[in-house]
This record gives structure tokens, C-alpha cells and sequence, in this order.
């Protein structure tokens, strides 16, 4: 029988106009410390977006879940944050705010692949 391994995830929400507090869900973000494990995956699919808001700025969504991208994998292009510890970054992207990119509460689960995990999960909450 294969080990199952604690790990957290959140949902990235895009929320058009944070004083409706109406959302799309467009990714999933989901760390495993006993894997060292923290990836993210997202899909932007601007028609629906556009149901919610005609306003919203595709481009400027781009850029900004490019960079939490960025610090999910520690890459320097992500600027202070990316340079932290796996579980800082995490948290980092975790925490609640209130912007255009928020993520859901953080959910724990047992996993025995991250990566097979992230992708159900995806397809569970985004698709």
C-alpha cells in the first residue's frame, strides 16, 4: 500500500469587482511539505470572465497570476517573496486579501503524488 501524504490547497478566485464579491474560480495551488511539493495551475477563460465583468483587464490577469506563478516555483522573477522558504511562499499566497486574485480558505487532504493531485483537483474546481 503506497503512503499518503498531508497536504494543503487553496482555489485562486478571480473577483472582478471585490465589493460584489462575485468569483470565477481559475486555478488551484496545492503544497506537500513531505514532497517539498508547491505548484500551482491556472486557466483563464476570458469569456466567462467578461460575464462578469466587461471591465476587467485580461492582460493585467495575466500578468498577475503569472506572478504568483513565479512564487509558487521560487523563481527570482518574483521578486522577495519567491526568495522564501516553500511553506512561507505558500502562506504568502494564501492569505487572505482583498484584490482582483484572492484564494479560497486553505483545505487539507491526504495525497499519494502532488502532481496527480493538483491535476484532479484543477479539474474538480476549475474546469
Amino acid at each position: 500500500m503506497q503512503d499518503r501524504y498531508l497536504f494543503e490547497y487553496a482555489v485562486i478566485r478571480v473577483v472582478p469587482k471585490v465589493e460584489r464579491e462575485e468569483f470565477m474560480n481559475v486555478g488551484v495551488i496545492l503544497y506537500c511539505a513531505k514532497h517539498k511539493y508547491l505548484k500551482m495551475k491556472y486557466s483563464i477563460d476570458g469569456k466567462r470572465l467578461r460575464a462578469l465583468s466587461k471591465e476587467l483587464d485580461i492582460e493585467e490577469l495575466e500578468r498577475n497570476l503569472l506572478s504568483f506563478k513565479r512564487i509558487c516555483e521560487g523563481d527570482a522573477k518574483g521578486g522577495p517573496i519567491a526568495k522564501l522558504d516553500a511553506p512561507s511562499r505558500f502562506r504568502w499566497l494564501t492569505a487572505t486579501r482583498s484584490t482582483v486574485v484572492q484564494t479560497s480558505k486553505v483545505h487539507p487532504g491526504l495525497c499519494v503524488d502532488g502532481e496527480d493531485t493538483l491535476v484532479r483537483l484543477f479539474n474538480e474546481q476549475v474546469k
